[in-house]
């Protein structure tokens, strides 16, 4: 079944029509810590390995699968929607049933030349936060028993 997909605008109705529903943002731990949409937990997809390089976060499946229910509503964003749409996969792959990317995730999605062709959350004026609390990823870690 294809994933749904969704620019910043409709996924913030999605979240607001379903009070169940819950924003998984897979950025790093840092980008999230520096600004992520109100309400969002973080669990990254990707983890940085030394310096500009990234691998695979190895425990992505067994944190999403402990913390997250399978039936639910999960509206997946990233810095522009390409990591989400992975961890979209990977969670299909996993067996969770309702999943929405958010295409622009946070910070925009943009064309070859730099222009923006997708606002992202942050631009759109949609409610954002710094507070981490029991949404970070060290928070779901610890939920996850990991």
């Amino acid at each position: 079944m294809p994933i749904k997909q969704q620019v910043p605008a409709e996924a913030y109705e999605t979240l607001k029509q379903n009070p169940d529903a819950l924003y998984l943002d897979v950025r790093t731990e840092a980008e999230f810590a520096a600004g992520h949409p109100n309400g969002a937990i973080n669990i990254p997809v990707m983890v940085p390995k030394g310096v500009g390089q990234m691998q695979l976060n190895l425990e992505f499946d067994e944190v999403a699968e402990k913390v997250l229910p399978k039936n639910k509503k999960l509206v997946v964003g990233c810095m522009a929607g390409g990591r989400s749409q992975r961890a979209c996969e990977m969670l299909e792959e996993a067996g969770f049933t309702d999943l929405t990317n958010v295409v622009g995730g946070f910070g925009g999605q943009r064309d070859a030349s730099g222009q923006v062709v997708v606002a992202g959350w942050k631009d759109a004026g949609l409610p954002v936060t710094t507070d981490l609390g029991d949404a970070a990823y060290d928070a779901q870690k610890a939920k996850a028993g990991l």
